[in-house]
């Protein structure tokens, strides 16, 4: 009847599936059918002396007898003593003094819906989102009450009794406390850590917390079936023509704050509120010395010093841990390592300001610059502490979740002219905060597309006869990062750039050609970028020029061809980077292609926006955006020749 795996198997990959949203119970379905084996409602059931407590919560909701229909849910049933602690905590004198709506929220608290996770399945980190919205978070220890074992926790307090025991519909996890449910706000949760006074009186003092402290868009309505049966785009290649789209059920605003403990501050000789502003002028200053003095006494003021720090830690939007740059498996399968980490860059609430993530068996960096012993420049960067490395201290919020530091993070004079002197690729999921703050960037192993409605894409323009969706990450796409914004009909979109460093860049589209593909005319602040560029044409087309390397036994004839190639306007793809099941890298491929856009001066202190126009008059020839690369010209002019990954 069930499967036990008290030991850990291996660290597997995130699992990060879409999540239908449901904030009461008349959102629960009810056509589904019943199956004859035993499911979750039934299992509990069947452990009636475990679990009578949790049964009479359900049954007060709908929620039990979704849990006895066909799907698939993950469970997290805690027993009867986790019932007897909640209710003592919380003063309730017995499960009949909970209102109905009190139940439900609690029910919602412990179930995933639409995916069965095992703790085999997931890398330490978030397991997904539970019903309400919540992220849940697993970590791990070796050791329990004195005695070496390896132990799972939910949210770092719930332990996690028993583990994996399969049901029909799903999964059951069963917990010795109740996972903790809060109602408080990035700012606040900030604030009730004590040890991060010090972050916490500056984000006062800037009172950056009002930026930080939406949660949801009650503007955004969309109607269930889109959200429950999804309907078939064109947007894949091969024998199948088509993917099922289900659209974002409810549409939240999410933020991440990257903060310094006090014990950092301290290290550093900062004791106090009037230290780090001391500190932070002095920072800032050198890195913007035009507004030297001048907004020092308005800590509110974006280009006061204050200001710029704390700004410079915060993002408007969320993921995991390991959901910064790619982990598990498609790292270990398609990132050639030995030659780059695994990099995103993200712009923060500084104005101006980016971060560079970079991801390795050391865990997750910010601002690290150089791999391997041939890296001309090598920066260490600041860590990311894990959920395991952070202690006990529950980092999740409503509206998103803060991490700690091991050192300082500041926008530097080094961070931004050595750094950031570096190719910024940048995939496309990550353009706009709504594809990770609403379920579409990250899942893994489902071939899916999040939609995403028409005006509800925050840093895009769309026009209506245009549909965006963001594809699930599947190792044997041929795309980077295994994943891709896929756009279809006669569409015509706007995006915004994320800013860089001031100065001279190449402008390039990372794309996979396909003859299905469409005919996109590119603007800059809606200057065409040259002719339109033919998304159906593969390497081998002689207007592109691509040769496989494998031709040439002289690596300057390589170069040669490279330089040949990027006369014409295109490059190979890079060679840090293959498909799971594919032996060759993207280089080696003709279908994965790069295109130059334009060269063009780029300021830090204004917003550049990159405008996509299908020139055929063919809504079924779509476009899978894979990234985009601002590479400075210090990278691509200079004499060493830009690399290769």
């Amino acid at each position: 009847m069930t499967n036990k795996f008290y030991n850990i198997i291996g660290i597997l990959c995130i699992v990060c599936g879409f999540v239908s949203c449901v904030d009461n119970d008349d959102d629960v379905p009810e056509n589904y059918y019943k199956s004859t084996k035993v499911s979750a409602a039934g299992f509990l059931e069947e452990h009636q002396d475990q679990f009578s407590s949790f049964i009479t919560i359900l049954k007060r909701t709908t929620y039990f007898s979704m849990l006895d229909t066909y799907g698939a849910y993950t469970l997290f049933a805690p027993n009867n003593a986790a019932v007897s602690e909640y209710l003592a905590s919380e003063r309730i004198p017995s499960i009949e003094a909970m209102s109905v709506e009190d139940c439900a929220r609690l029910a919602r608290t412990h179930i995933i819906r639409d995916r069965a996770v095992f703790t085999t399945d997931v890398a330490e980190g978030s397991l997904g989102m539970n019903m309400n919205d919540a992220s849940l978070v697993l970590t791990s220890d070796s050791m329990l009450n004195g005695v070496k074992q390896f132990v799972y926790y939910i949210n770092k307090n719930s332990l996690m009794l028993q583990y994996n025991d399969s049901v029909n519909n799903g999964v059951v996890h069963i917990l010795n406390r109740t996972i903790a449910q809060t109602d408080s706000l990035l700012p606040a949760k900030i604030a009730q850590d004590s040890t991060l006074t010090i972050f916490t009186a500056a984000l006062k003092e800037t009172r950056l917390g009002e930026l930080i402290s939406n949660y949801r868009d009650d503007n955004y309505t969309i109607g269930i079936d889109s959200v429950e049966k999804g309907y078939q785009v064109r947007c894949t290649s091969g024998s199948q023509k088509y993917t099922l789209s289900k659209w974002v059920g409810k549409r939240y605003f999410k933020y991440s704050a990257f903060v310094e403990p006090d014990s950092v501050f301290h290290r550093h000789g900062i004791m106090n509120l009037e230290d780090l502003k001391k500190y932070a002028k002095e920072i800032y200053d050198q890195t913007y010395p035009r507004d030297a003095g001048l907004y020092d006494n308005d800590p509110t003021h974006r280009k006061n010093p204050l200001n710029r720090f704390v700004a410079y830690h915060l993002l408007n939007r969320y993921t995991e841990y390991d959901g910064w740059v790619q982990s598990g498996d498609l790292r270990q399968h398609c990132w050639v390592t030995s030659l780059t980490d695994a990099e995103e860059f993200y712009e923060t609430l500084c104005p101006g300001t980016i971060l560079r993530f970079a991801g390795n068996s050391d865990g997750l960096f910010i601002n690290r610059k150089g791999v391997g012993t041939g890296a001309r420049v090598k920066v260490r960067g600041v860590k990311v502490l894990s959920d395991s490395e952070s202690g006990n201290a529950d980092q999740g919020a409503l509206n998103g979740r803060y991490y700690y530091l091991d050192d300082i993070l500041a926008y530097t004079t080094n961070v931004r002219d050595v750094v950031l002197n570096c190719r910024i690729r940048i995939d496309a999921t990550t353009l706009s905060p709504d594809f990770m703050n609403c379920n579409g960037r990250g899942r893994y192993g489902e071939d899916i597309l999040t939609g995403f409605k028409n005006g509800y894409i925050a840093d895009w323009k769309v026009t209506d006869e245009t549909y965006v969706g963001v594809h699930s990450d599947v190792g044997y796409w041929n795309s980077y990062c295994a994943n891709a914004v896929c756009v279809s009909g006669i569409f015509d979109v706007t995006m915004k750039l994320p800013p860089v460093p001031s100065g001279t860049y190449e402008i390039r589209l990372g794309y996979t050609a396909n003859e299905e593909r469409g005919v996109v005319q590119i603007y800059l602040n809606n200057e065409p970028c040259g002719i339109p560029v033919d998304l159906r044409k593969y390497g081998t087309d002689p207007d592109i020029g691509w040769v496989d390397d494998q031709q040439y036994t002289d690596e300057e004839d390589i170069a040669a061809a490279d330089k040949a190639m990027h006369s014409r306007g295109y490059m190979n793809g890079p060679d840090s980077y293959h498909p799971w099941d594919g032996e060759n890298t993207m280089r080696a491929t003709s279908w994965n292609l790069r295109r130059v856009l334009t060269t063009q001066n780029l300021n830090s202190e204004e917003t550049y926006y990159l405008r996509f126009r299908q020139v055929l008059d063919d809504p079924d020839h779509y476009w899978t955006f894979d990234y985009i690369e601002l590479c400075p010209k210090s990278v691509y002019g200079s004499p060493e020749g830009e690399d290769r990954h």
